[in-house]
């Protein structure tokens, strides 16, 4: 399992050069960890069910595993994000493609299928890629704050508690509780800009 929580979204350059060695599981499985949600969720977001969605993971891993041995990073030709996205996506339109009609069954409403599938997937990719990178934001932040600090910023964001409210809770200011809400979110922001930068 990946121990550092950076590792949830952006891909070092050393993880893949590791990935190179087919028998070094312990890379295999950070790699597996970091991404098995994103591809999982982007299947089953695209319209498939939980075991086609596995199908797509499982055949998007050993895509990987198969170019791995020849793959060269080149940042000119493209992000590790994209090649990841598009091998997804292959087999995203290839399992939506099994389920169509032979060609002489093909009608009107399915010829467009593969192309709205492949937007889908572009679609649902990007959305599911700032959320994944978000909450590793979060997650490095929550790490680095006092605990009480963070359950102010939790239980205005995700709960809904009013600031009104947990000012009288907490014994403190609404001023004071919006301004600790504040310097979280922009804590949470610089690490999301951070964890871009490292991406590959």
């Amino acid at each position: 399992m990946a121990n550092d929580v950076d590792e949830l979204i952006p891909t070092r350059a050393s993880l893949l050069g590791r990935l190179k060695n087919s028998k070094d599981q312990s890379s295999w499985q950070e790699f597996f960890d970091t991404y098995s949600r994103l591809i999982f969720g982007v299947a089953r977001k695209a319209g498939l069910n939980d075991a086609q969605a596995k199908g797509v993971l499982e055949a998007t891993v050993a895509s990987v595993a198969d170019h791995m041995p020849s793959f060269k990073y080149d940042p000119k030709a493209g992000s590790f994000k994209s090649w990841l996205r598009n091998l997804t996506r292959l087999q995203i339109v290839s399992l939506t493609l099994k389920g169509r009609p032979a060609s002489g069954e093909v009608n009107k409403s399915s010829a467009g299928e593969p192309e709205s599938t492949a937007q889908t997937v572009d679609r649902v990719w990007e959305a599911e890629w700032k959320n994944n990178l978000l909450n590793a934001a979060v997650a490095n932040v929550k790490q680095r704050l006092d605990p009480k600090k963070y359950q102010i910023y939790d239980l205005q964001v995700n709960k809904g508690v009013p600031a009104e409210k947990l000012a009288a809770l907490l014994g403190q200011s609404v001023e004071e509780i919006c301004e600790a809400k504040r310097s979280i979110e922009e804590m949470i922001q610089a690490e999301v800009k951070r964890l871009e930068e490292k991406m590959i």
